[in-house]
């Protein structure tokens, strides 16, 4: 235990300037990074992932249950990290309870046991899933690269910009939005921005507010709609009641839980959401006719 350090059940050590945190368990970087809850994201050829949150950059691995943040600090760790991770939420008992509510479920938890909800910046939650709106991963990925190189500052020593803030872009107009190639979406993004700069849309209320006013909250912005807004509350606010639905999830409810309504999927229903999702995506030979 020399050097090892404990906060709320995560065993942690310091090393140069890298965090290991120890004995983790029920997370998987491929599952968790490149699912389609975070676009900031890298995949190395040594199955590590690089990528941004908050203004930081960072490199991360598992190996052996340990789970090593490159490229960090303790103080950054325990402000940013151990939450932006989810590391103190018992996805074990998660898993064994949700498993419970159906025998899908059961077999969708434990198709890709590793996936966790990260906690990402409200805004940038917000505005990336106003881009993914009739988009595919790769695509979004891009625009928000470009977003990113344009309206973002350079981290110094690396090549990789921080995510604009809501008051950078809202002072823009949509047309300076042409080089990222987002279409239609250019106009939502700004009014996004201008809603949330002014406060007129309070990411603050939506954290802990009533569910339903949360969600009518975020759709005052033009082109957010229950599914973007869901999104938002799930991986932006940790609203992990939070259940999105779009079209992978209306056919997955529609054919393996027909019975069912997101309501029956209790607290938890953002994990259990997550399950369903990537195990539809993984398996479209259960929707063939």
């Amino acid at each position: 235990m020399k050097n090892k350090k404990s906060v709320n059940n995560i065993l942690y050590e310091v090393k140069d300037n890298s965090i290991l945190v120890h004995n983790i368990n029920s997370f998987d970087l491929a599952e968790t990074l490149d699912c389609g809850q975070s676009f900031r994201w890298t995949e190395n050829q040594d199955k590590s992932f690089c990528g941004v949150a908050y203004g930081k950059m960072v490199r991360v691995s598992i190996d052996n249950d340990i789970f090593t943040i490159e490229g960090t600090t303790e103080e950054d760790f325990l402000s940013i990290w151990k939450n932006y991770f989810d590391l103190e939420l018992d996805y074990l008992g998660i898993k064994e309870s949700i498993g419970k509510i159906h025998p899908v479920l059961e077999e969708a938890s434990g198709f890709a046991p590793g996936i966790r909800i990260l906690q990402q910046e409200p805004w940038e939650a917000l505005c990336t899933f106003i881009i993914s709106q009739n988009n595919n991963i790769k695509r979004i990925k891009g625009i928000v690269h470009r977003l990113c190189t344009a309206f973002g500052d350079k981290i110094e020593g690396t090549d990789f910009y921080t995510f604009p803030t809501a008051e950078r872009l809202s002072v823009l107009e949509p047309e300076d939005l042409a080089p990222l190639r987002a279409g239609f979406r250019n106009k939502y993004i700004i009014d996004g921005a201008r809603k949330v700069a002014c406060g007129e849309v309070n990411l603050d209320f939506c954290r802990n507010s009533p569910y339903n006013e949360a969600r009518a909250e975020l759709c005052k912005i033009k082109g957010v709609g229950n599914k973007v807004a869901d999104c938002t509350l799930l991986f932006g606010l940790h609203r992990i009641e939070a259940f999105p639905l779009d079209v992978w999830m209306k056919r997955a409810m529609e054919k393996l839980f027909p019975d069912m309504t997101p309501d029956d999927f209790g607290e938890y229903a953002g994990i259990a959401q997550q399950y369903i999702f990537h195990y539809s995506r993984m398996n479209p030979d259960l929707f063939e006719e």
